[in-house]
C-alpha cells in the first residue's frame, strides 16, 4: 500500500507541491527561511586563546535541511569542531542519514527507513528544511557521501547510531577506516551495547556515550571502555553539581543541545570547552 502511495506521491503530488507558480511551495517556505548564525566570541564566551569547541547539531540545519549534505558542507565552512550526523539502517543494509525512524518529517514520500532499499530512498525528495528548494535534486546522503565531506578538512565527523542494530556496526567502522580517518571520526550512541561492539573492533576511533544525567555509574561505564570515550549528556538533564562530578572525575564532556547564551557562559565559566548547538558560531 505504500508503495503504491509514494508512487502517486512521486508522479503527482511532488511537483505540484514543488512548482513555482502554485501557493504550496510559497507558503512552505515561510516556514523554512535560514536563521541566522549567533557568534558565541561576539558576546563575550570563548577566545581565539581559549575557544569553544562546537558541534554542528545535524549540520548547519539553520541554513540547510537537517542530516543533509549542505548542512555538512556548511559546517566544513564555518570550520565546525564536529558536526553530528544520525545515521539508521535501510532494508538492504545500508546506512544513511536520518534522526527519525520514518521519513515523514523532510520527505514528501512517507514511511519506515527500514522498510525501503538505499534505491528507493534516493527517489524520496525533500519537502522540508531550511532552503530545501534551492538544492537542486537533494536526497537523502549515504554515510559513506556523509564522510567524504570530511575527507581533507579539520572538522570531526560525528556518528550517531541509531535504532538497536548490532551485527552491522561493523560497516560504519569500515566506511571508517577505508577513508584513514580513525583519529578524525567520532561515533556516538545511547545505547551502551553498540558502543562495546564498536569498541570491541578496536578501531581506534574515539567513542562518546550519549546520556541524561551524569552519575557515578555513567561515568564508570564509559570508561570501562577501552577505547578512549567521553560523554555527551543533556544540558537540560544537569546541573552544576552533576557536571561537577565529570569535572572531578577528568573525563572529557560536551553538552547537547545549547542553544541560549547564558547557558553557554555557564558552562563555559565551570571550565567546560566542548558543546553541541543549533545555533551558535565561534
Amino acid at each position: 500500500m505504500s508503495f503504491v502511495l509514494n508512487k502517486i506521491i512521486t508522479l503527482i503530488l511532488v511537483p505540484l507541491y514543488l512548482c513555482p507558480f502554485l501557493p504550496f511551495i510559497n507558503v512552505v517556505k515561510l516556514f523554512n527561511q535560514p536563521k541566522e548564525l549567533i557568534s558565541l566570541s561576539e558576546n563575550g564566551i570563548g577566545s581565539e586563546e581559549d575557544p569553544v569547541y562546537l558541534t554542528a547539531h545535524r549540520g548547519v540545519w539553520a541554513e540547510a535541511p537537517e542530516n543533509s549534505l549542505p548542512a555538512y558542507e556548511k559546517a566544513v565552512e564555518y570550520g565546525y569542531y564536529t558536526a553530528e550526523c544520525d545515521i539508521r539502517l535501510t532494508k538492504d543494509n545500508e546506512w544513511v542519514l536520518n534522526h527519525n525512524s520514518d521519513t515523514g518529517s523532510l520527505f514528501c514520500e512517507i514511511g519506515e527507513i527500514s522498510e525501503y532499499t538505499l534505491g528507493e530512498l534516493k527517489t524520496f525528495s525533500y519537502k522540508w528544511g531550511a532552503n530545501f528548494w534551492e538544492y537542486e535534486d537533494l536526497r537523502i546522503a549515504t554515510l559513506d557521501e556523509y564522510l567524504d565531506i570530511f575527507v581533507g578538512s579539520s572538522t570531526r565527523p560525528q556518528i550517531e547510531i541509531k535504532g538497536d542494530n548490532l551485527d552491522m556496526l561493523y560497516k560504519v567502522v569500515d566506511a571508517v577506516k577505508a577513508r584513514g580517518m580513525e583519529e578524525q571520526a567520532i561515533i556516538i550512541s545511547f545505547d551502551y551495547e553498540q558502543l562495546k561492539v564498536v569498541d570491541s573492533l578496536n578501531s581506534g576511533i574515539e567513542l562518546w556515550y550519549l546520556c541524561d544525567r551524569i552519575t557515578p555509574e555513567v561515568i564508570a561505564m564509559a570508561e570501562a571502555l577501552n577505547s578512549e570515550c567521553w560523554l555527551s549528556p543533556d544540558f537540560e538533564d544537569n546541573d552544576a553539581e552533576s557536571i561537577q562530578l565529570a569535572i572531578d572525575a577528568g573525563i572529557g564532556c560536551s553538552f547537547w543541545t545549547v542553544n541560549e547564551l547564558s547557558d553557554a557562559k555557564m558552562l563555559y565559566d565551570m571550565g567546560i570547552r566542548y558543546i553541541e548547538t543549533d545555533i551558535f558560531i565561534n
